[in-house]
């Protein structure tokens, strides 16, 4: 598979490995899967990333790396680096602060024999007793016409080329976001546009929860509830969207909350009932709002649901409880109906602000007059 990146990829090759690059480009399964895996790097801000599987890839060979093994030694014979030199390694990098250890456990390996179900290796070793971890040497040394190449420095390369490639988009979006704040009182209909673009299935799955919290925020901004302890002492208040933290962040399972009613609410782009039903778990059963980033209709997203848990679990009873937790689904669009509702009542400018607001924080972006201060 070719796609823009993969010049890159050659690039770096090149640089390394001289005329033995495709050679061992074509041998190489880690080189084919890293490949397959950095095929949205120059599509932009809203093409989605993969940075946890690379990253664990990254890390260990970085350690394989200082420890000297791609120049001499018998890696064999290594004790293995330690989960939790590899867990802070990951998240120093750039969009790494919140990733898990899903990649290192079990989900790069899984994700690797799925791409290639014929090979005998994994990425990643490691013994479960000690907690370390290797890299697996044969799929660090190629061999190509009878000579041995070791390719951890180019895979590093590579890697640090994807994220640069990725962070520079980023940016680029937060900049095309400012160039809009100084012409949106003069062209509102293309600042629209630009919003409802960020709303479709193959967008980044963190800006779409950006965009999403930004609609939601002002849609129910000025919606209004009456409360109080005593019936003679009701007190009016605005609804009022808040977000838990940063996106992709482990936080329970809530991306959104709303005081004062207390709604959490969830933004996913699975229709994995199964992380529907942890997300329920971690909360205890609280009831939740789920955004799904699909165009499929909100019935038929639940319906779905239901009919995937009624296969996987049997129990009715058990399934329907789970379902009751389910408050709402809001899908795109629905976010559309909500971003149009929130425009008509003069918020867009709003919108736009939180979305560059909420960037900046996600990617530790700063402008030039920000680092001055």
């Amino acid at each position: 598979m070719e796609h823009q990146f993969t010049a890159s990829i050659n690039k770096i090759l090149k640089k390394h490995f001289a005329n033995a690059s495709s050679d061992i480009f074509e041998k190489s399964q880690l080189l084919q899967y890293i490949n397959l895996k950095t095929k949205s790097a120059n599509k932009g801000a809203k093409a989605r990333g993969s940075f946890a599987n690379l990253y664990a890839i990254y890390v260990i060979v970085e350690d394989y790396i200082e420890k000297g093994f791609d120049k001499k030694g018998d890696y064999s014979k290594y004790e293995g680096v330690e989960f939790t030199k590899l867990f802070k390694r990951q998240r120093e990098l750039p969009f790494g602060a919140k990733l898990q250890n899903h990649a290192l456990n079990n989900r790069l390996n899984s994700e690797f024999q799925k791409f290639f179900p014929n090979t005998e290796y994994t990425p990643i070793l490691r013994n479960l007793e000690t907690n370390r971890y290797w890299i697996n040497n044969n799929l660090i040394k190629i061999e190509v016409s009878g000579k041995t190449y070791n390719i951890a420095n180019a895979l590093i390369e590579i890697i640090n080329e994807y994220a640069k490639t990725k962070k520079n988009a980023f940016e680029q979006f937060v900049q095309a976001c400012l160039e809009l704040q100084e012409i949106q009182n003069k062209n509102p209909k293309e600042v629209e546009n630009f919003i409802l673009s960020l709303l479709a299935p193959n967008v980044d799955a963190r800006l779409f929860e950006i965009v999403s919290y930004s609609i939601l925020k002002y849609y129910y901004h000025d919606q209004k509830i009456y409360w109080g302890f005593e019936i003679d002492k009701l007190q009016e208040e605005n609804l009022t969207l808040y977000k838990t933290g940063r996106t992709n962040a482990n936080d329970g399972g809530i991306d959104f909350v709303m005081k004062p009613l207390g709604r959490f609410f969830q933004v996913t782009e699975t229709l994995d009932v199964k992380k529907y039903f942890l997300d329920i778990d971690k909360i205890h059963r609280y009831p939740i709002t789920f955004v799904v980033k699909s165009q499929d209709a909100e019935n038929n997203l639940l319906d779905g649901i239901k009919d995937n848990a009624l296969r996987i679990y049997s129990v009715k009873a058990v399934v329907d409880r789970y379902m009751q937790c389910i408050e709402e689904i809001i899908n795109i669009p629905r976010l559309h109906k909500c971003f149009i509702e929130a425009e008509k009542q003069g918020y867009l400018k709003n919108i736009l602000d939180e979305i560059i607001l909420q960037s900046k924080v996600e990617f530790n972006y700063q402008d030039e007059d920000e680092e001055d201060e």
